[in-house]
């Protein structure tokens, strides 16, 4: 029984997260993403710490490669299997889950709003420095770095909501669900 315990929350978890990252296919405004959420959801709920780094990634990357080929397919030549710059996106989303796995211990709203705060800032400063590095827009020097920082500051809020909201709902979502259904509380396995 207990076997099949694990198996159905690890079930509910990832498709919280695969539900998340399709929710990226939704028109919403700019950086208005689950991200954050998917990331802190992930290091928070699975119990092997390998899969908090895998599923969200692959499920990030998933709907990359629908957005990148079919949204978005006109602005491109060929098949995308990476951005410019994608690595970076990662790279923050990696760091977002570290993040999580260490603010996370104990879920609480004020672990909560200071993880999804935090990743936030992680995406904001990760991501632009990516742009910076691996983009033609901006001179590479400490002046260009901060010309690309300052033009990234109008998304930040958006970010910042959407990491709220994800997190609220994921976190949310599973916690009504373990109440309704008790068969999902961590199993100690």
């Amino acid at each position: 029984m207990a076997k099949n315990k694990i198996i159905l929350r690890f079930s509910v978890i990832t498709l919280l997260i695969l539900l998340a990252a399709l929710s990226r296919l939704i028109p919403h405004p700019a950086n208005f993403a689950p991200i954050g959420g998917m990331a802190l959801f992930g290091a928070a709920y699975y119990s092997r710490r390998a899969w908090a780094f895998v599923i969200p990634v692959i499920s990030m990357w998933i709907s990359d490669l629908v957005l990148n080929n079919v949204v978005y397919g006109a602005y491109f030549d060929g098949f995308v299997w990476f951005y410019r710059g994608a690595w970076f996106t990662y790279g923050a989303f990696i760091l977002i889950v570290l993040l999580g796995i260490f603010t996370l211990r104990k879920i609480k709203v004020p672990n909560l709003l200071f993880s999804a705060l935090g990743a936030s800032v992680i995406f904001f400063l990760v991501s632009n420095f990516g742009v910076w590095f691996s983009g033609t827009m901006y001179p590479k020097d400490f002046g260009g770095l901060i010309a690309c920082y300052t033009a990234g500051i109008p998304f930040f809020k958006n970010t910042v909501m959407g990491d709220l909201f994800y997190t609220a709902l994921l976190f949310g979502a599973f916690e009504l669900s373990a109440r309704r259904f008790p068969v999902l509380k961590k199993v100690n396995a």
